[in-house]
């Protein structure tokens, strides 16, 4: 998941201690999902693979392990830190095996040279604010035949931390979830991005494009990763007038109890290929 500064208009900052126990969450719940595609989609040994907003070094390490000592990953992020830590890189730019690690903006930044059999992106479009040229870029990436997975949530499709709202401590989980979305939008994020990737992709000339959604409704990764995320944007929840620090202060109490039945957004898998022939515009 692409985490970018605050400057770049994302709320969860790669520099803040929360974002490693964040990334560690995110694995747990979403590579097996993530891992579940690319093995259906035939990501095997020699392939060339771009992942795009590679915070956290599992998606980057599952796809190397897959492609072999004759395939490449390069692995990208406008913040490169918490994977070039867990790779031993150590550099903005730096290679580890048969991953690359690139400091690179999607939106900004021409793809990486050489053209790719597989481009991944999870969780980072929704927060690119010009999603669009990242999208066309990723496209124009593809070899001929190559793949695109865009896995992206949609958090107005089920916009509840807790679905089940049986009592206070829901409806408060509840109101914090909803002044998170309303700090996402305001910095950019679209809250219905998810459900149109079938539509973009086919838009963009793919073929053979399909999509499936996935959320976990009760996992302790989830409790993980509530907690991380409500420390990381607790200051800005109090400075936008959404909550008291004594509101997030029993909030965090409320999930360290560990039996509130905590969501999230739903995650849209979409994936297409790129037809033979000649390159995209």
């Amino acid at each position: 998941m692409a985490d970018h500064g605050a400057d770049n208009g994302y709320l969860l900052d790669n520099q803040q201690a929360e974002a490693g126990i964040r990334f560690d969450a995110l694995a747990e719940l979403f590579d097996p999902v993530t891992f579940r595609h690319i093995d259906r989609l035939g990501v095997t040994a020699g392939m060339r693979c771009w992942e795009i907003g590679a915070g956290g070094p599992t998606v980057p390490m599952g796809l190397a392990a897959r492609v072999g000592p004759d395939g490449a990953v390069v692995a990208t992020d406008i913040d490169t830190s918490w994977t070039e830590s867990a790779l031993g890189t150590g550099s903005d730019t730096g290679t580890d095996g048969n991953i690359e690690v690139l400091r690179h903006d999607v939106a900004a930044d021409p793809p990486p040279p050489g053209g790719f059999d597989l481009v991944h992106a999870r969780l980072v479009l929704v927060h690119v604010t010009d999603r669009a040229e990242a999208l066309r870029r990723m496209v124009q990436a593809l070899r001929p035949g190559g793949l695109l997975l865009v896995e992206d949530a949609d958090p107005g499709l089920q916009p509840l931390l807790c679905p089940d709202e049986s009592g206070p401590e829901q409806r408060l989980a509840n109101r914090l979830r909803s002044g998170f979305r309303e700090l996402m939008a305001a910095r950019g994020a679209d809250l219905a991005y998810g459900r149109t990737l079938p539509r973009l992709l086919r838009e963009a000339g793919l073929d053979d494009v399909q999509a499936d959604a996935y959320f976990p409704i009760t996992s302790p990764a989830c409790t993980v990763l509530e907690a991380a995320t409500v420390r990381q944007i607790r200051s800005r929840l109090v400075a936008a007038g959404i909550a008291t620090d004594e509101d997030i202060d029993q909030h965090l109490a409320n999930v360290a109890t560990g039996r509130l039945d905590l969501a999230t957004s739903p995650m849209i898998s979409a994936w297409g290929r790129r037809p033979a022939g000649p390159p995209a515009p």
